[in-house]
């Protein structure tokens, strides 16, 4: 009988025991990397999984020189907390419900401890419930949308990345006169365009406003012709257009082709490299926000970083590469004081408010609502044509406890988890005198 009860809690335990688990020396830790290949966000894709994956190398003290530059071979060799490391990666395309289904297939098939992903904002949403759902901590990088620690928190979700409140804050002193201070906005119909447009309220605070509702376009526009309409038709001094991946190109070039600049500004984040090597000559000049260059930090992380990525994929860091790069280091560092536990009981405690050095500088991730700070930057694009996409000039880094974004957390929630950054903030404050 009694071999009966031990046959049946076997079964019972395969059946049911998918997600997280206690801490096993030399059990596998397999991370689920969900990413886009084939979708409009393909580009900002290959920059989460490149700079994920050099981040595991980094965090887990894995030199590349060792296994002759070969990722593969070297991620063979990332143990943390005893538990030799494997990476699954998905693509998406940016569909969610794609992206909702694989992240169920690598917790429940693959059996994947941690999720990390994706970059479009839509997408996350329903990832956000997978991992709940199935108890795994999910890492939301480098998808934007304040709503992702905001009005869709959930205790399991964690993001190193900056959210867009902090593009805004880094450039609203920059806002100057000479913009004008009545804007009007064009962003992508998304959840990430609707997000940041909201987000975009904080440039208030340098005077601006805005003359309409935002002007919405859905993601997969070619033609932009009668959104611009709308935009030169508006009476604004500037425009921001919000927009995300390859549709990024159209859209400037056609700003480029009805002369929108020769009416108004134009003040849009910097891209990604690929993107911006293709932008009309006429941006040149233009002083905006960026997430990230590599040719910004002087620090030892990020040259590690642009030596890896030079010696793997014969390329530079680009845009979100560096955001990847920190989370991966901000998973390593959580297993490691977990001993190698990625319940999210364990790794919870151990992450809000952990405060790290990453390739940008410090990263602290804020208690209430798992949302980082971190610094961000403000250029002025100075060419096209660099060989090595060294397109700015760099005009200001602006420290993480500078550009606090708001709590969004809804208000019975808020109530609960406000008081946790208490110490935090204390923290924060310290960090800037």
């Amino acid at each position: 009988m009694k071999k009966k009860v031990v046959l049946l809690l076997a079964i019972v335990l395969l059946v049911f025991g998918v997600g997280a688990t206690s801490a096993q020396d030399e059990e596998p830790l397999v991370i689920g990397l969900l990413v886009d290949q084939s979708g409009a966000l393909t580009i900002y894709g290959y920059e989460l999984e490149y700079g994920f994956k050099l981040g595991l190398l980094y965090a887990a003290g894995v030199d590349l020189a060792e296994y002759n530059n070969d990722m593969e071979v070297a991620l063979d060799a990332v143990v943390i907390a005893g538990r030799p490391v494997e990476v699954i990666v998905r693509d998406n395309g940016s569909n969610a419900d794609t992206a909702a289904s694989q992240a169920r297939e690598l917790i429940e098939q693959e059996g994947a401890e941690i999720l990390v992903g994706a970059p479009s904002s839509g997408v996350m949403t329903g990832v956000q419930q997978v991992a709940l759902d199935s108890d795994v901590i999910l890492f939301a990088t480098p998808a934007a949308s304040p709503a992702i620690t905001g009005a869709n928190f959930n205790v399991n979700t964690f993001r190193v990345c900056r959210n867009t409140f902090q593009d805004f804050l880094a450039f609203a002193p920059f806002a100057t006169q000479e913009l004008g201070t009545n804007f009007v906005i064009l962003a992508v119909d998304n959840d990430f365009g609707r997000a940041s447009a909201g987000a975009a309220s904080v440039l208030a605070s340098a005077g601006i406003s805005f003359v309409s509702d935002p002007i919405y376009a859905p993601l997969e526009t070619t033609d932009f012709t009668p959104y611009l309409q709308q935009v030169l038709s508006s009476g604004a001094d500037a425009v921001l257009p919000i927009w995300a991946g390859d549709g990024s190109v159209t859209l400037f070039q056609q700003i480029a082709e009805l002369g929108v600049q020769d009416q108004m500004a134009v003040v849009a984040a910097f891209n990604s490299n690929d993107i911006v090597a293709v932008s009309d000559p006429s941006t040149i000049g233009n002083i905006s926000w960026i997430v990230y260059h590599y040719s910004f930090p002087d620090n030892e992380i990020n040259d590690a970083l642009i030596a890896g990525y030079e010696a793997v994929y014969n390329d530079v860091p680009d845009l979100f590469s560096e955001c990847s790069f920190a989370t991966a280091q901000a998973l390593v560092q959580a297993v490691t004081d977990a001993e190698g536990d990625t319940l999210p009981e364990a790794l919870i405690p151990v992450l809000e408010g952990m405060v790290f050095e990453g390739p940008k500088g410090t990263y602290a991730i804020r208690p209430s609502d798992h949302q980082a700070l971190v610094p961000m930057y403000i250029a002025q694009l100075a060419n096209l044509d660099d060989p090595d996409q060294n397109f700015y000039e760099l005009l200001a880094t602006i420290p993480a406890n500078q550009i606090i974004p708001p709590v969004l957390l809804a208000e019975d929630v808020a109530a609960e988890r406000l008081p946790l950054d208490e110490a935090f903030n204390a923290m924060i404050a310290e960090m800037g005198s």
